[in-house]
């Protein structure tokens, strides 16, 4: 899976105003890939803000969640926290994943339950952060 950090067919000018925006502003392929995994998160984790962050859709409950964003060969998912890579790694074998990234294609997207399960994780461990 070749990285690039461009993103794809996002149009120059101005950052995207809402994740629709963003969204729309992706290819088709990747946009259902990335509209299934909005969904997920959004249900996974009702209580988080939806925003655009670093010109990304992020999620924001007592701190980032998760960001995501599509590229040119690929899309990433990106925890915000390196600890959970080594949480999940066992289940993250088939992607490939670095620092607190983890890649995805159209073809192998991220399956929802671990998706469910990343989002569980960062909410658990940003309420553990928040408390102290």
């Amino acid at each position: 899976m070749k990285k690039t950090n461009s993103k794809p067919g996002l149009k120059k000018g101005a950052p995207p105003k809402d994740v629709d925006a963003y969204l729309a502003s992706v290819p088709p392929d990747m946009r259902a890939v990335l509209q299934k995994l909005r969904n997920t998160i959004k249900s996974a984790a009702p209580q988080a803000e939806e925003v655009i962050s670093y010109q990304m859709p992020a999620y924001k409950y007592k701190g980032v969640l998760v960001y995501f964003a599509a590229f040119k060969n690929h899309c990433s998912l990106f925890p915000a926290s390196k600890s959970i890579l080594k949480i999940f790694e066992n289940e993250l074998k088939r992607f490939e994943a670095s620092g607190a990234t983890i890649h995805f294609t159209v073809e192998q997207p991220l399956p929802a339950t671990l998706v469910r399960k990343i989002v569980k994780a960062r909410i658990k461990q940003n309420e553990e952060r928040h408390k102290k």
